[in-house]
């Protein structure tokens, strides 16, 4: 009986000491805090982009590979994205108001400084874009609207684009009236069958959908691109000024998927599938 109790204390002498120690060490070398700017899974970044199908990189549902690409970021970042899909000039206008953390894909025009932050500031990354996509120019079937990549000819009108869409600047920088009264290619389509309109400047995406659709035999497109821009996702002032290095990394997150084989091999599929 007299060695249990010995064996015991001695049990509790050598954990108190042990656990003095440990104590010691703690103290000694505290344990650093973690990094305000390091997001964790918990923190939610929402992003808004406009209410329409512009294929392969977006719809509506929250498809394409603009959604396949910031998944990739996601996972890379720890982090998690909430999208909200809205009407173009309010998805700017929200960004503008920090009301969201972000909006995608945004070519780069000076103005919109003004509203959030580019990756590069003033003269944006290309090599941190989303993707790259053009502006086309459709004209009525006989029309002899030209266009042959500097001159714009024969516009017996006002040539339409979509409502916030940064084409009008350049539009107007060619000394033509141009028409931002429709938020959809569709009605740009029908306004210019109609003969509302001299033209209609559309992107890419939405030029490939109208002359694949019922409005094609009725449509013609010129072969020539009006522009063709890289598109961004954009930050908030207040998301850049809140986490820098998080923001950062998000944008050279977005290249490096980009540039995976993985994304490469969505990219193909996704566009394989175009008509």
């Amino acid at each position: 009986m007299r060695v249990a109790k010995w064996h015991s204390r001695a049990w509790r002498i050598a954990g108190a000491v042990a656990l003095l120690s440990l104590a010691g060490l703690a103290a000694a070398e505290p344990a650093p805090p973690p990094s305000p700017d390091r997001a964790s899974p918990s923190r939610i970044i929402t992003l808004c982009y406009e209410r329409a199908d512009v294929l392969p990189w977006r719809s509506q549902d929250g498809r394409g590979l603009n959604f396949d690409l910031l998944d990739m970021v996601a996972r890379r970042e720890n982090i998690v994205f909430e999208y909200r899909a809205m009407p173009w000039k309010r998805c700017l206008a929200e960004l503008k108001a920090n009301e969201v953390d972000g909006a995608f894909a945004v070519s780069y025009k000076s103005d919109r400084r003004s509203i959030g932050e580019f990756p590069g500031g003033a003269s944006p990354d290309a090599n941190k874009r989303m993707h790259i996509d053009r502006y086309m120019l459709l004209r009525r079937k006989g029309s002899k609207v030209g266009w042959d990549g500097k001159v714009l000819s024969n516009v017996d009108g006002a040539i339409g684009a979509q409502l916030g869409y940064s084409v009008g600047d350049q539009l107007r920088s060619l000394n033509v009236t141009v028409d931002e009264g429709s938020q959809r290619s569709d009605e740009l389509a029908r306004k210019l069958i109609a003969g509302r309109i001299a033209a209609a400047a559309v992107g890419g995406s939405d030029a490939v959908t109208l002359m694949n659709g019922p409005l094609a035999a009725q449509l013609e497109l010129l072969p020539k691109p009006l522009a063709e821009k890289p598109y961004f996702l954009i930050l908030s002032r207040q998301m850049v000024e809140r986490w820098p290095e998080q923001s950062q990394r998000i944008w050279s997150a977005i290249e490096q998927a980009r540039n995976s084989s993985a994304y490469q091999q969505l990219e193909r599929a996704a566009k394989g599938k175009l008509p």
